[in-house]
């Protein structure tokens, strides 16, 4: 499905790049009338590339979604494809791609100023910044607060800092076990 996807777009750029040089007046020749120096000339790059707008959506394992829009100059198709070969195309148009790639991390958000900790009705989130500062980026599921020991609810109160990978999944595994679900 992916390679059919990239064929069409493929094609879709090349008539593009093949409408640009017609409107621009430039004729493709006939077989016949090929030089050895036209067949040269017919290999160099087009005068006018293809210009696009990508818009790049990475999503990290913590829920964050970051997104960028880049302009590509597009000269080769094959550069671009081998560009994008790790992201997965999600939508298209004419002068407008978007990429996303699942990143298996946390997001730099996290690493740089994120928290557990329990929101006022007992759910167990992630936070930028310490709890108290109310600004939730995700949020996981509802906490049994009985079951919860005395010290794990004040570091929850206070926050947890989370700055890898290995922090999250530790904090997420440990509080699975004082899920209401």
């Amino acid at each position: 499905m992916k390679c059919i996807v990239k064929m069409i777009i493929s094609l879709m750029l090349l008539f593009s790049c093949l409408s640009l040089f017609y409107f621009a007046g430039q004729q493709p020749t006939r077989a016949d009338e090929r030089t050895p120096s036209n067949a040269i000339k017919e290999l160099d790059i087009p005068d006018n590339p293809l210009i696009l707008d990508v818009t790049l959506k990475r999503k990290y394992i913590d829920g964050e979604i970051s997104e960028e829009t880049v302009k590509e100059t597009i000269w080769a198709l094959e550069d671009f494809w081998t560009k994008y070969e790790t992201w997965q195309l999600v939508d298209m148009d004419e002068d407008h791609l978007v990429f996303e790639l699942f990143v298996d991390d946390i997001s730099p958000l996290l690493k740089l100023n994120g928290f557990f900790g329990l929101s006022e009705d007992g759910i167990l989130s992630i936070y930028n910044g310490k709890p108290d500062q109310e600004d939730i980026i995700q949020s996981f599921f509802q906490i049994d607060i009985k079951k919860l020991e005395g010290k794990k609810r004040d570091q929850l109160k206070q926050g947890i800092p989370v700055k890898t990978k290995e922090d999250f999944t530790e904090v997420l595994e440990a509080m699975k076990n004082y899920s209401l679900e």
